[in-house]
């Protein structure tokens, strides 16, 4: 009798390596599933599947989703400019297109069931399961959330489970969680998890401020309606022009963070990000924004940026919501074109100058320095802007206070 095919999303990390032998022992055909969101080399695609092979899985698929990611996530992302709680950019949103192309792939192979390495103590688990709960009715298996509940060290247990198995783990996989793609890096364990001061050899995309060259260079942003065209002239798609900031800003020492905030399931959290490519292009992008909206958009549209940050946080990509918000967000960029140029230096990038033909500028006026109405029109329209507090203050000195 054939043994039922579940699809597994594969990293090659520890969690997903040690699901395939666990899988297998349960009796199951495990097809691995690895969508390449950005950030790997062609030769650690190839590693990814040999590892797959070599734990026993019966096909191996590779899809890339870098195109899409930037489409889907990062440009709603930067069109809207927030971050969750203020610190972290969503670089884990990439678990959204993993999980939509599980599910085609169930589909394809004629399964009901899919599975993930994910933690009971994570955000991503969420995100996985709410994100396959809307796009199907299948089966979710988890591994790793099936030996929590009778093993105290679950780290060590997968690692010995996987050396009695013949596969040994590295010592990058013993010590981090590692997940990189085109938004950047996040990393946990080792000192992370302590609240202490992450080791020198926790970063991956970025060198260290302190030990860059103190040299200064600019990068021109070319924007059409919000969406980035050219860096210093040259045209480049979505999916280039984060791989060359990547590595020209990450060189600078630019786009390190640590998030500490609140989970998904109401755990206080900490890791390490790296996000070089978003930081500039959300620096440039916001830069010429104020520049071309109204006063009343650009206090509005933060609101709205913040819904969608959380939503996308929150494992909540493929709620109607996030699509509403998203529309928004994209309509809010009709007039975002022009040119940033960022200033860049160890550890540092800074918008120095900005010009768009939508600029809602006033030649006949200069902020701090000439303008085209009196001094009757300015002292007139602060009495009118104070009324309120004016007449309260009066009314307070009547009462005898103040």
């Amino acid at each position: 009798m054939s043994k039922e095919k579940v699809v597994l999303a594969f990293s090659g990390g520890l969690d997903t390596s040690f699901c395939v032998p666990y899988l297998i022992d349960q009796g199951f055909e495990v097809h691995t599933l690895f969508v390449n969101t950005g950030g790997v080399s062609t030769k650690t695609i190839d590693e990814i599947e040999g590892t797959a092979m070599k734990l026993g899985a019966a096909k191996h698929w590779t899809v890339d989703g870098q195109q899409e990611l930037w489409d889907t996530i990062v440009k709603p992302l930067v069109w809207g400019g927030a971050l969750y709680q203020d610190q972290y950019p969503v670089l884990c949103a990439d678990r959204y297109l993993i999980a939509k192309e599980a599910v085609q792939l169930c589909k394809q192979l004629n399964t009901t069931l899919v599975a993930h390495g994910c933690t009971g103590m994570g955000n991503d688990q969420v995100r996985f399961d709410l994100s396959i709960k809307a796009l199907s009715n299948l089966t979710i298996l988890s591994p790793i959330r099936d030996i929590q509940k009778s093993v105290s060290d679950v780290r060590q247990y997968e690692i010995d489970y996987l050396s009695q198995k013949g596969h040994q783990v590295s010592a990058v996989h013993k010590s981090y969680s590692v997940n990189e793609n085109l938004l950047g890096v996040t990393i946990s364990g080792g000192a992370i998890d302590k609240w202490q001061e992450p080791e020198s050899n926790t970063y991956i995309l970025t060198k260290n401020p302190e030990e860059v060259q103190q040299e200064t260079s600019h990068i021109t942003f070319e924007f059409v309606a919000g969406e980035l065209k050219t860096l210093s002239g040259e045209n480049v798609n979505g999916v280039e022009a984060m791989q060359q900031l990547n590595q020209t800003l990450g060189g600078q020492g630019i786009g390190r963070g640590i998030y500490t905030g609140d989970t998904i399931i109401g755990l206080k959290g900490r890791i390490v990000f790296e996000a070089p490519a978003l930081l500039g292009l959300l620096t440039a992008h916001k830069a010429l924004e104020e520049v071309v909206m109204t006063q009343q958009q650009n206090h509005f549209k933060p609101s709205l940026a913040r819904k969608w940050i959380d939503l996308v946080y929150q494992g909540f990509y493929f709620d109607p919501l996030t699509t509403n918000v998203q529309q928004f967000l994209k309509s809010s960029q009709q007039n975002v074109t022009g040119k940033v140029t960022l200033k860049v230096s160890a550890g540092h990038i800074e918008a120095v100058a900005v010009d768009s033909p939508n600029m809602i500028v006033d030649q006949d006026v200069e902020y701090a320095q000439k303008a085209n109405w009196g001094i009757e029109e300015a002292t007139g329209f602060i009495k009118l802007f104070g009324q309120s507090t004016a007449t309260w203050s009066s009314v307070q000195q009547g009462n005898g206070g103040w």
